[in-house]
């Protein structure tokens, strides 16, 4: 979650703004699909006998996140709508996947049944404390990014309104 939503970000500002097209929608697919099937059991498992299969998973991950955040950062003023869209879907599936992780009654990933006691957690502590990291910060750094989004719509409307005013004089 670190390289997530505050890695990505940070590389995705250092970015030069990308081409207008399809790419929100298409980095926001990507990023759904990436962060879900690599949180499902036998993947995520998969992910601990081949380092392969790790490095996959932490590069479309990284990759696809910071390709979305690159998009939702960047967006020209008239692609506001499909940044609040895309930005909350994001942060809709998000916090339903950090939720569902958090509120389970039983831990989902077997790998960590050992591996816990370590950190002085249980295996179903570890993954709620995961989920709860997901959700929360998950929700408020798009929650920002949303609201950035319409402030620069904002700013792009009030000079529209200031150029109207001007050529009335």
């Amino acid at each position: 979650m670190i390289l997530v939503l505050i890695a990505a970000p940070l590389i995705a500002l250092g970015l030069p703004a990308p081409r207008r097209g399809w790419g929100l929608w298409v980095w926001g697919l990507a990023f759904f699909v990436a962060l879900w099937v690599w949180h499902m059991p036998v993947p995520y498992e998969a992910t601990f006998t081949s380092w392969v299969v790790y490095w996959t998973m932490h590069t479309t991950l990284f990759a696809s996140a910071v390709l979305l955040w690159r998009e939702l950062l960047h967006h020209p003023p008239e692609r506001t709508t499909d940044a609040l869209v895309v930005g909350i879907l994001t942060s809709v599936q998000m916090g339903l996947l950090g939720a569902v992780l958090t509120l389970s009654n039983h831990p989902l990933f077997s790998r960590h049944l050992l591996s816990t006691a370590t950190w002085g957690l249980s295996p179903l502590q570890d993954q709620q404390l995961g989920g709860a990291l997901m959700w929360v910060p998950g929700i408020a750094l798009f929650l920002w990014v949303a609201l950035r989004s319409l402030r620069r719509m904002w700013r792009a409307l009030e000079g529209l309104s200031r150029n109207d005013t001007s050529r009335l004089s």
